[in-house]
């Protein structure tokens, strides 16, 4: 009984030193960083200059004249990132003595070279008609585009292809609408309309009522 509690005085009186080992570590790694961003040729403050922590959420801007300040840790990494300038790296020394820390970062312009563009003014209608008409088109093109637009090619593919949405709501309306002129009264019969007499038998010349196998 007069050991346990001979440990628990003992732990009283260690725990508070240890807290205050704990609270004077962690105060001698705060680091107050501050100091000027500016361009590398001119050296002008850059304003708007991302300054960041890596791997944390904590970060700032310079002002308008590209001076910052931020509270960071020894041994973190700051990254410098501003639109038009190549990003930027500080280590911040584990071995800093004292706990500010002053650095003037210079970047440099991201040079990008994009291709050359003409812009012309929009052509008349006639310079677009002569233009249109004497461009070379290759022939297998134009053998496919007469392929491509035959009659029986464009009825195989009306029958093959399924409608599309604005087709089937046509569709839909134009029977609503047939049904809604001919309500209370009889529909004529196609039987003896000439015009269905002639599709019947375009498309039975045409083989549409062979069996398909």
């Amino acid at each position: 009984m007069k050991k346990s509690l001979l440990l628990v005085v003992l732990a009283a009186f260690l725990a508070p030193v240890s807290v205050r080992a704990q609270f004077e570590s962690f105060k001698d790694s705060v680091v107050q960083l501050y100091g000027v961003v500016m361009t590398a040729d001119s050296l002008r403050g850059i304003p708007a200059v991302t300054v960041k922590v890596r791997n944390q959420n904590r970060g700032t801007y310079t002002n308008d004249q590209g001076v910052f300040s931020i509270v960071v840790l020894k041994g973190d990494i700051i990254d410098f990132t501003s639109v038009g300038f190549k990003p930027k790296e500080v280590l911040i020394p584990r071995n800093l003595e004292g706990n500010r820390f002053s650095i003037i970062q210079l970047m440099v312009v991201d040079t990008i070279y994009l291709p050359a563009t003409i812009i012309r003014a929009r052509p008349s209608r006639e310079q677009f008609e002569r233009d249109f008409v004497n461009t070379p088109v290759p022939a297998d093109k134009i053998e496919i585009a007469r392929r491509n637009t035959l009659t029986a090619q464009s009825r195989i593919l009306m029958q093959s292809l399924p409608k599309d949405g604005g087709e089937a709501a046509n569709y839909s309306i134009r029977n609503a609408a047939r049904s809604t002129y001919y309500s209370g009264q009889f529909r004529p019969q196609p039987i003896f309309s000439p015009l269905a007499w002639a599709e019947f038998i375009d498309a039975w010349k045409r083989g549409d009522f062979k069996s398909k196998k």
